[in-house]
Parts: structure tokens; C-alpha cells; sequence
């Protein structure tokens, strides 16, 4: 007879990002699996979607780096672990994954963490305050390019004893896939938005934050019309600005410099991303810095749509250039400008064998159910 594995994984907030979703999905797929599904968190707007029946919450602030609150977090874990029989506590962050670390050492379980991030550090506190992350059993990177990232930045914190290990992000892509989008939705959420449907519509998702490349977008979109005289398109910049109303003004003056008023709408949000996807002809992914996996971009293939990003981190394993999307120098508008003009002199039937092409391309390699099919496997090994 075998002992049912226990996983708790634990989150500072159970928001809409990457780490959280898919923290969410794992969370679920392990209840199914017969396996115990726990989450520790601070809150978050996804909490309220987690089958309660299914999947069992800690709230508690594992939020903060408060070394008093870490501490007092790992006791609490520790009760919790024992309590709740768990056999593997999984980390997704850096303060919470303190507050595990003592957790096990406490109670000698197997502590696992994902590396989700490129994690900026200037100072060796900083580092070794990152290098939580590499004090687990098995170290998830994300991505080749976190995986390599932790090679040639924290090589003097693995050894033999320590698994490194690349599970790439997924989606789910029955969520995310043409066959579910209503047609009635799409014509209401085209009001809402005031679209007009025979312009060629353009979407950059993203939260406003200078790294995402919004300046860079805004400034391809005047080249376009500069350099390849084509006018005849919508943008959409769709995403919150979370406080920074700094950037967001600066967004709109630039809008403003470059005549483009009428050309590009500000979304603050959309409850239903597949729906928003469903009314664009190109999607663009246009961060200056590194993505750590890049979900815009897998989400788009998802939808059967071409996507234009930028040659940097995860995008560059995501987008299979020229047959998927098309990838540019990061901070060259002129570069994301000659792609535009590439994908809409392209013909319907060009259009949709590039997205075809990405939709094959997400099932294969990036289902969600791949994603937490290699997890539950590594718990397994882990235990044995």
C-alpha cells in the first residue's frame, strides 16, 4: 500500500500572473490525481475560484520578508505540515520559500521551489537572499533561459545532491482556443471597446510597466505609419498600470506627440483574455528585458493568432520564428514596425496557416496538463 502524497505549495498572493496560475492548475490536477492539494497564501482575486471541496487553503501572510512574520510563518507552516501529513512542500517565491525552508528542516519534509524569475540582485545580500531558491530538493526552472540563468548566476549554490530541473510553463488550451469564443460576446465586448471591424487590429497585453516595452510599441506604431504609410489599423495597449500613473502619463503623451489618438485604445482590463484575443489580426509581445517564460506570447499561439516579440528570454523557446510568429531585436521600434508591416500585407490564407501552425505548436509543447503531469512525476521521484 502507498502513502498518499501531500504536496503544499505556497504562494504569496493567488493573483492572474504566470506563478499563480500556475500554482492554481497544479492545485487541481494533484486533487484529481488522488494526491492531497494545499495551498498557503496571503489572498488574492484567484482564491475565490479554488474548489474549496477539492483544495485545501492556508491564509496566512507568507507575503512578506518581515524576517519576524517569516519566522512566525514557518512555525505556522510547521503545525500545518504535520497536521495535514504533507510530504512535500512546493515554494514559489522568495519570502515564502524562507519560511518553508525552516518549515522542513523543522519537520524533515522534501521542500521543492520554482525559479520564476530573473530575480535582480546588486549586492551579495541580495543574492544570497535570492538563493533560497536553490537550497530544495529539486529546483523547477521555468524556462532554458531561467535554467541558464541560475547556471551562470548562482553556479556556487548547486551541487550533485541538488536537482535542477526545467518544466515549461503551460496553458490550458482548451481555455484558450477559437472553438470556445461566442460569437455574441465578441460583438458586445466590440462596443464595449467601440472597435471598428474593418481595421486591422492590432493588441499588446501587458500590465503598463516600462520593461513591457509599451514606449517601444507606441513608437513602431508612428514608423508604421511614417515609413510604410499604413494608417488603416486599431491598437490596443490592454492592461492596468497597478499605481503607476507616472508611466501611464507618460504613455498618453507620447500618444498624444505622435497624433495616434485615434489609433490606440487603453484597456485597463478583460475578464475574458481568450475573447480579446479572438478580435485581433496580430498580437505583439515587445518587453525590453527579459521574459521569463513570456505567456502573451503562448496564449496568443494558442489562439491561432501570429505574434510578434522580442529575440529575449522565454519568447525565443515560444515563438518558432517565421512560421508562428516573428521575433525582433527588443529595443528596435523600426524592427517592430517592418514585422507589423510584414504580418498585414500578409494574405488571409497566410494569416491563418501561421496561426494553425502556432496552435500545433502550444499543444504540443505547452499544454497545461504536460506542465502538471512533470510535477506530479518529480514529487514521486523525490519521495522515492
Amino acid at each position: 500500500m502507498t502513502t498518499k502524497i501531500n504536496v503544499l505549495q505556497v504562494i504569496p498572493k493567488l493573483g492572474y500572473g504566470g506563478a499563480e496560475t500556475g500554482c492554481y492548475d497544479i492545485a487541481h490536477y494533484l486533487a484529481e490525481k488522488d494526491c492531497g492539494s494545499f495551498i498557503a497564501t496571503s489572498g488574492g482575486d484567484l482564491l475565490k475560484f479554488v474548489k474549496k471541496n477539492k483544495v485545501g487553503i492556508l491564509k496566512i501572510p507568507v507575503q512578506s520578508k518581515n524576517p519576524i512574520l517569516i519566522f512566525l510563518n514557518s512555525i505556522i507552516l510547521s503545525f500545518f505540515i504535520i497536521i495535514k501529513k504533507i510530504s512535500i512542500v512546493h515554494a514559489r517565491s522568495r519570502a515564502p520559500a524562507w519560511s518553508c525552508y525552516f518549515a522542513c528542516l523543522l519537520t524533515n519534509r522534501v521542500f521543492v521551489t520554482t525559479f520564476h524569475g530573473t530575480y535582480n540582485f546588486k549586492s551579495k545580500i541580495k543574492k544570497f537572499y535570492n538563493s533560497i531558491m536553490l537550497r530544495s530538493k529539486l529546483t523547477i526552472a521555468g524556462s532554458n533561459f531561467i535554467f541558464d540563468h541560475i547556471n551562470e548566476n548562482y553556479s556556487e549554490y548547486l551541487n550533485k545532491k541538488k536537482k535542477l530541473r526545467v518544466i515549461f510553463r503551460g496553458i490550458n488550451v482548451d481555455y484558450f482556443s477559437q472553438k470556445n469564443i461566442s460569437i455574441l460576446k465578441q460583438e458586445k465586448l466590440k462596443r464595449e471597446w467601440n472597435l471598428d471591424t474593418n481595421k486591422f487590429t492590432i493588441l499588446m497585453p501587458g500590465r503598463l510597466t516600462y520593461w513591457k516595452g509599451q514606449e517601444k510599441f507606441i513608437e513602431s506604431l508612428n514608423i508604421l505609419i511614417e515609413d510604410y504609410n499604413k494608417s488603416d489599423f486599431q491598437a490596443i495597449l490592454l492592461g492596468s498600470d497597478q499605481g503607476r500613473k507616472v508611466y501611464t502619463k507618460k504613455l498618453y503623451s507620447l500618444v498624444e506627440r505622435y497624433s495616434l489618438t485615434k489609433k490606440i485604445k487603453f484597456i485597463n482590463n478583460c475578464r475574458e483574455m481568450p475573447l480579446a484575443y479572438s478580435l485581433t489580426d496580430v498580437v505583439v509581445s515587445a518587453s525590453i528585458e527579459p521574459e521569463a517564460f513570456g505567456r502573451v506570447a503562448v496564449e496568443a499561439q494558442s489562439m491561432s493568432k501570429p505574434i510578434i516579440a522580442s529575440n529575449i528570454g522565454g519568447s525565443k523557446e515560444t515563438v518558432l520564428n517565421k512560421k508562428t510568429g516573428f521575433l525582433y531585436k527588443h529595443d528596435d521600434p523600426r524592427e517592430l514596425a517592418k514585422n507589423l508591416n510584414t504580418v498585414i500585407e500578409l494574405s488571409q490564407e497566410e494569416l491563418k496557416f501561421i496561426g494553425n501552425e502556432g496552435r500545433k505548436n502550444i499543444t504540443k509543447k505547452f499544454d497545461v496538463e504536460v506542465m502538471c503531469d512533470s510535477n506530479l512525476r518529480e514529487y514521486k521521484k523525490l519521495l522515492k
